[in-house]
């Protein structure tokens, strides 16, 4: 995406859930609130438009669960686990070439998809405890085990599940997933850790207990230019033709529709994970106990992205010297691209999330 202006970008990365801060202080916060009337709640969106046939399984207040295939086969289910973050699930159901679930579908597993959706007003309180609940209410909805996709956030939402219920992740495969912070160094993280957490409280009190998506899109628009789409999308269709039109109209329908955070969640992320990097050093507590990375041991996937804004590569690949999957269980892969053509890249799509599969269906 590309910045209005650049004090523009700074307000709007204060607002994702991957923490970036751009460098603003507590000063310039203030001055941007006290410019602005206050926040309002994102307006009630129009249904996402998914690129594959699926249906909701399961919806309960704060998440669905969605089912891109055939339910049941006999096979290990397929889950997953999409970032809770400023846009919604759509990205890894793009449109046609640039589908994540269309690729995995052709595995023949079962295939769930995890979408949160925009905290409603009575849900400021809300926190990651909150959502590893909801992620255990899915997987024993789908039979109480399944491999696990987590992309992004949604990664370690899915590693930390892993860890507190060993029994029900058969594979688990992480796509960008900040892990370790202090492995590596994103634009992101660096900024998160260089601004003072007083800065992320006051934005969500500002926000009426929530960290309101559509704040950013006051200071934030999709790529205008068909040369960018077509770099972080990876497409080969020509820029002037129709097809490509309708690539960026999908893609920035899904980058105009934003989610609300809660503000609990936001900020525990940002003190827990960002600022005290607690998963990394053994210090994560979730649904009543300690997260002990050694207790996983189940085949590991790890993929990154070369050019990777959010997520630096060091910061995914720390995670095969935490937990107890042995080294010859663990794959790594390096794909070329940002962090959105990680999920959405037609290329990537192609030369990388096939052999996932295949990893998959392997004993």
């Amino acid at each position: 995406m590309s910045p209005k202006n650049d004090q523009g970008s700074d307000w709007t990365r204060l607002l994702w859930p991957n923490l970036a801060a751009a460098g603003a202080g507590a000063a310039l916060a203030w001055r941007m609130m006290e410019a602005f009337s206050p926040p309002k709640a994102a307006p009630e969106p129009a249904a996402t438009a998914w690129a594959s046939e699926n249906s909701i399984v399961l919806e309960l207040a704060a998440a669905r669960l969605r089912c891109f295939s055939r339910p049941g086969n006999g096979r290990t289910p397929l889950v997953v686990c999409a970032p809770f973050a400023l846009h919604d699930a759509g990205i890894a159901d793009l449109y046609e070439n640039h589908s994540l679930m269309a690729v995995l579908r052709q595995g023949g597993a079962p295939l769930y998809l995890v979408e949160w959706l925009s905290a409603g007003e009575t849900q400021a309180f809300r926190r990651i405890d909150d959502y590893l609940s909801d992620l255990n209410i899915f997987i024993d909805e789908i039979g109480g085990r399944a491999d696990l996709i987590g992309l992004c956030q949604g990664g370690w939402l899915g590693l930390i599940y892993a860890a507190r219920f060993p029994a029900k992740a058969r594979k688990l495969v992480l796509a960008a997933a900040p892990v370790d912070i202090e492995a590596g160094s994103s634009q992101l993280s660096l900024l998160a850790r260089s601004t003072p957490i007083e800065t992320f409280r006051e934005l969500v009190r500002y926000g009426g207990g929530f960290a309101r998506g559509g704040e950013a899109l006051r200071f934030w628009s999709a790529p205008e230019d068909g040369e960018r789409v077509h770099e972080l999308l990876q497409s080969d269709l020509p820029s002037d033709g129709a097809d490509f039109a309708a690539l960026v109209s999908a893609y920035r329908a899904w980058s105009a529709h934003v989610l609300d955070l809660p503000g609990a969640y936001y900020l525990e992320v940002v003190e827990r994970f960002y600022k005290r990097n607690e998963l990394a050093e053994g210090d994560f507590s979730a649904l009543g106990r300690r997260i002990d990375l050694r207790k996983i041991l189940c085949p590991l996937y790890l993929i990154a992205a070369s050019d990777d804004e959010v997520t630096a590569v060091e910061q995914t690949f720390a995670c095969e010297n935490l937990v107890g999957t042995p080294v010859e269980k663990i794959r790594r892969k390096i794909a070329s691209g940002a962090h959105l053509s990680l999920f959405a890249g037609a290329r990537t799509l192609i030369e990388v999330w096939p052999d996932v599969l295949e990893w998959l269906e392997e004993a």
